[in-house]
């Protein structure tokens, strides 16, 4: 483990090269804590969702409206863990100008200058922790036990290819459950 201001931390999954800020397609997965089947169950090659697991989508498809320049890709809840696309827009120059934000026009970008710094809203990480602490939130209110993994898995998506590859893997990810990596029958 890392040292940071001489305390001992996990280093980050993220890649030290990019920003997550950016405008681009990422391709989420986000595990239940111990890979418990909190999220419901397959069932003939559908899945069927727990009252968690409702929870898990619902809170999924409010991302927009709390991170304006998000979009959802394809996404699936599984037993014990889900994926999603997250597409982040470059901000319009209106919501800028409403908020005193920096348009940034001729700055390169200091690419891990924020590693260490609060990663702000409308990154992948303040919208996964956001979606990640109102599920859990709200399932404990409801009297659920449930818990996320700490961390998630990112993929940055570079190319129209990789993209259709995720997304058909997302759609076909409760046909394949039986053979799927998360399934904790399959270990």
């Amino acid at each position: 483990m890392e040292r940071y201001q001489n305390k001992y931390r996990v280093a980050s999954a993220r890649a030290s090269w990019w920003d997550y800020s950016w405008a681009g397609a990422y391709f989420i997965t986000i595990c239940t804590q111990n890979r418990f089947h909190y999220l419901g169950e397959i069932n003939h090659q559908k899945m069927v969702l727990s009252p968690v697991g409702v929870l898990a989508d619902v809170f999924w498809y409010e991302i927009p409206k709390h991170a304006p320049n998000v979009e959802l890709g394809s996404f699936v809840i599984m037993p014990n863990h889900m994926h999603g696309i997250l597409i982040i827009n470059p901000p319009k120059l209106s919501d800028l100008s409403k908020s005193g934000g920096d348009v940034g026009v001729g700055v390169e970008p200091n690419i891990g200058a924020k590693r260490f710094q609060n990663p702000g809203k409308n990154t992948v990480s303040s919208i996964v922790g956001s979606y990640k602490s109102a599920v859990t939130r709200h399932a404990n209110r409801l009297g659920f036990e449930f818990g996320w993994q700490s961390r998630f898995h990112d993929h940055i998506i570079r190319s129209d290819a990789d993209y259709q590859r995720i997304n058909d893997y997302i759609e076909t990810n409760p046909i394949k459950w039986a053979s799927d990596k998360f399934n904790s029958n399959q270990r």
